[in-house]
């Protein structure tokens, strides 16, 4: 959906060596509303975003040179916490693994819808920027509004949600944006089993379906970070339901 008369359009850094899926993307992103800067490698990629910092950037992962691994990881480094949306030919599950790793927080496989790239956006601006975009109003909060706490503390978990910093138990995780959110609303919500269709939507502000298998990627992202030899498994999987966050 094209943004609303009124609002300012979102801006997008878009790195893609390849030039016809650049300028396919390209024109397709400014069809949709957004204001789009396109390069092709990562070091125009970092020069732009050093210079004018984009609202959202979405990066090719193979270019020659820098790359979009390296452009991320130099943002992240540099404390840049911009939502980074990776486009990627690479379907090994290590692959995608190394794009979240390296501070990514989300992914598409080539070749692509690009109404799936849309949605992503949308979702990583939503939550980044609610007002930012022309869609539904905000998820109905898990709490009642009131003060934030400092922590969350379930199952053996700690979270500063403002810090944006987790451990279990003297040991701190090291997460990316989605794996945090996602392990934040399940450390909210202990001991209940939360649907797929209510995580997809909290998360992501999209529900991509039940074939999808984006959630189920990033749980066992969750799980390899979490788990530990002789301790019990925080995320439980409840077959044909959700999830739920608990210590057996």
């Amino acid at each position: 959906m094209p943004w609303q008369t009124g609002r300012v359009p979102p801006t997008v850094l878009l790195a893609e060596d390849d030039r016809a899926i650049r300028n396919a993307l390209e024109r397709a992103l400014a069809l949709e509303g957004y204001r789009v800067t396109a390069v092709a490698d990562g070091v125009e990629a970092l020069a732009h975003a050093h210079k004018n910092p984009p609202d959202v950037l979405v990066l090719d992962v193979m270019m020659p040179g820098i790359d979009g691994l390296q452009v991320c990881r130099v943002l992240r480094a540099e404390g840049d916490r911009t939502p980074i949306l990776m486009l990627t030919a690479l379907v090994e599950t290590a692959d995608r693994i190394a794009g979240l790793d390296a501070g990514a927080d989300d992914y598409v496989v080539k070749p692509f819808d690009v109404e799936e790239v849309f949605a992503r956006l949308r979702a990583l601006l939503r939550r980044t920027n609610p007002d930012g975009v022309p869609e539904t109003p905000a998820p109905v909060p898990d709490v009642p509004k009131r003060a934030p706490e400092r922590h969350i503390e379930a199952a053996g978990l700690r979270m500063d949600p403002q810090a944006r910093r987790a451990w279990r138990g003297e040991r701190e995780l090291e997460l990316t944006r989605t794996e945090f959110e996602l392990l934040e609303l399940l450390a909210r919500n202990a001991g209940i089993v939360l649907d797929h269709s209510t995580i997809y939507d909290r998360i992501w502000g999209y529900d991509f379906g039940p074939g999808s298998k984006n959630l189920a990627v990033y749980v066992g992202y969750l799980r390899r970070k979490l788990d530990q030899p002789g301790a019990p498994q925080l995320i439980h999987t409840v077959r044909g339901v959700g999830y739920v966050l608990r210590e057996d």
